[in-house]
């Protein structure tokens, strides 16, 4: 593969992942969406469809990692890091088309959601807005979690190991049968099993943190919302982002050392 065909590739790819992932978020959040208050579950089939269709569409060109945690698990396992930074600068450029792209579909709901008073406050909303006090002072603004993740409860420790037990059990599935036949990317069969995955992961270890276990698809919209002219869009957490990167390259350095060690 060529470096425009891994960056091209990756750029798509995490792009498609992004619109898809992020778009059952904002359905199931925001006012005025059909689908919202549909759930958790929503979510999480949500995300494993995201992933789906975007190794399918992806994979052909870069071997679809879509994920920085993917990327650095390769290189661990092959020992190759010289198109580390081209699948890491397509990536995050990606998340941050698909998370724009989201605010586009969405953005009469997005205007909705955030000029009501029960979710951002004002008279008669009291109680709503004592309900979003703790949020508003860790930063997180009242639509940042269709952009990105944050925990339930905030402890560092709990948080970052969520994060690497996660991405490990994501990473050691795709490295044990997520592989294309070159061993550089998801190939076909690969692209189903991860989506499985990744449903699994949501539903059995997403509760504390919102799962993120990719470093992209959490900085790259964090910044998108960090820049978007939203009204009332509250803060970004940015107290908080590291975790969900650093987390998700562990875990998948991790995975790929086990992978090495124990069943190569």
């Amino acid at each position: 593969m060529s470096s425009s065909d891994i960056f091209i590739g990756e750029t798509i790819g995490t792009a498609i992942l992004i619109l898809l992932g992020g778009g059952v978020c904002a359905a199931v959040t925001l006012k005025a969406s059909k689908a919202r208050n549909a759930g958790w579950l929503a979510i999480a089939f949500g995300w494993g469809f995201a992933v789906m269709t975007a190794v399918y569409i992806a994979g052909p060109l870069s071997g679809a990692h879509l994920n920085p945690a993917v990327t650095v698990a390769l290189a661990v396992k092959d020992g190759e890091w010289s198109n580390v930074p081209t699948y890491f600068a397509g990536e995050l450029l990606g998340a941050m088309i698909g998370a724009t792209l989201v605010w586009i579909a969405y953005y009469g709901q997005f205007q909705a959601h955030l000029t009501d008073r029960e979710i951002v406050g004002g008279p008669g909303a009291q109680d709503t807005a004592a309900k979003s006090v703790e949020a508003q002072e860790k930063g997180a603004g009242p639509v940042l979690g269709i952009f990105s993740t944050g925990p339930e409860i905030r402890h560092t420790v709990q948080n970052l190991a969520t994060e690497i037990i996660g991405t490990f059990v994501l990473l050691l599935a795709i490295l044990t049968q997520g592989l294309n036949d070159a061993g550089n990317g998801l190939g076909v069969l690969g692209g189903l099993i991860t989506a499985l995955v990744v449903v699994s992961i949501g539903l059995s270890l997403g509760g504390p943190t919102g799962y993120a276990i990719n470093p992209a698809r959490d900085l790259g919209p964090r910044i998108v919302h960090a820049l978007l002219p939203l009204p009332n869009k509250g803060g970004s957490d940015w107290s908080y982002a590291w975790i969900p990167v650093a987390g998700p390259l562990v875990g998948g350095a991790l995975a790929a050392g086990f992978y090495n060690l124990a069943i190569a």
